[in-house]
């Protein structure tokens, strides 16, 4: 009878392997009679492995925390800069924001309370006018288009995506407000009982409809990219699983897709919303600033956002003006803050879910 380790080979490739693994290891192979490996040295191979985990442990809590210093390095800046206008003489404050507002305001709260209410006004219209259609552009992309137009409107969400907000500016300013004139006076007209629509419509439209249009088609390609994104890493199993029980594409979508996607087009929405808030330049060039609690969305000169009303008011603002916008910023900030909080909270409760 044959030995079997000659026959199958083993014989010859047991020893070449263990040979290869002495090698690699940098010792002999062997034991002893109770099978353990005394003579097996790893200590060239442990501390290398630890040190390189060592160092990577170092740049990642090293890139956190600077992530942490930056953020307490704005809010220090900020506290620092805005304390001349709540430490200072209360007539001179008084008539610093009695300058800065034309009149308006005397004190830190009379000034920014109108400028909290339009940056919020404008930045939730904007949202709620972009979200909608977004997702609809996402979902048409993802699941119905057909490849070639697919690529083409991949290509022209992510580049109006990267389109400076200087751009959208000018284009809203001198192409888009004058053109929508007809259409808001329409809407004062047949809808003017409802007082958002109250007329008469301001010719040019300089308002916060206009305003929050131009930022809804700012925010459109962020929302857009995102959830069409996290619409394509839907499990291709569980819309198989729908199509084969009989489902429509549309209810495909709405009972695989829509449930999959949902805390990232929340993320997708937070994020808008926080460049909304935010935005300055787009809102600077389109709106006539107002210091009013006004819901009339088709009148000009009622609202102004906090980001459009510091660019304006700082290049003539003397040392005492330039605290006082500053503290506004710190509101912004604070209201930016609270928006990233409320969406990691809703975010984290639908992965619960």
């Amino acid at each position: 009878m044959a030995n079997i380790s000659e026959t199958s080979g083993v014989g010859q490739v047991v020893p070449a392997v263990a040979g290869q693994v002495s090698a690699t290891l940098g010792a002999p192979v062997g034991g002893g009679p109770d099978g353990r490996r005394d003579d097996l040295d790893f200590s060239n191979a442990k501390p290398s492995k630890h040190s390189q985990d060592k160092i990577f442990h170092a740049v990642a809590v090293g890139c956190g925390a600077l992530i942490l210093v930056s953020l307490g390095a704005v809010v220090l800046f900020l506290l620092l800069r805005a304390w001349p206008i709540f430490a200072g003489p209360q007539a001179k404050t008084s008539a610093v924001f009695a300058s800065l507002s034309g009149g308006k305001a005397h004190g830190f709260w009379q000034y920014v309370g109108p400028l909290v209410f339009g940056t919020v006004v404008i930045a939730t219209l904007a949202l709620a006018i972009a979200f909608f259609v977004a997702v609809g552009v996402a979902l048409f992309i993802t699941f119905y288009a057909r490849k070639r137009i697919q690529t083409v409107l991949n290509y022209v969400v992510d580049l109006l995506a990267a389109i400076p907000s200087v751009i959208y500016g000018l284009w809203g300013a001198l192409v888009l407000v004058p053109a929508t004139y007809p259409f808001w006076n329409w809407v004062s007209v047949h809808l003017g009982w409802i007082p958002l629509f109250a007329g008469p419509a301001a010719n040019p439209p300089r308002t916060v409809a206009s305003a929050a249009v131009i930022l809804a088609i700012m925010i459109m390609p962020i929302i857009t990219s995102m959830t069409r994104d996290i619409f394509a890493a839907t499990p291709r199993l569980n819309q198989e699983a729908a199509l084969a029980l009989g489902a429509t594409k549309w209810e495909m979508i709405k009972l695989t897709a829509l449930p999959f996607a949902k805390s990232g087009m929340v993320s997708a929405s937070m994020l808008a919303l926080g460049r909304a808030l935010g935005e300055t330049m787009a809102v600077m060039m389109v709106l006539s600033p107002g210091m009013t609690y006004s819901w009339h969305w088709l009148q000009a000169s009622k609202s102004q956002t906090i980001a459009a009303n510091i660019a304006a008011q700082y290049p003539e603002a003397d040392s005492l003006g330039v605290s006082a916008l500053i503290a506004t910023g710190l509101v912004l900030f604070v209201i930016t803050f609270v928006v990233n909080l409320l969406a990691r909270r809703i975010t984290r409760k639908g992965g619960a879910q």
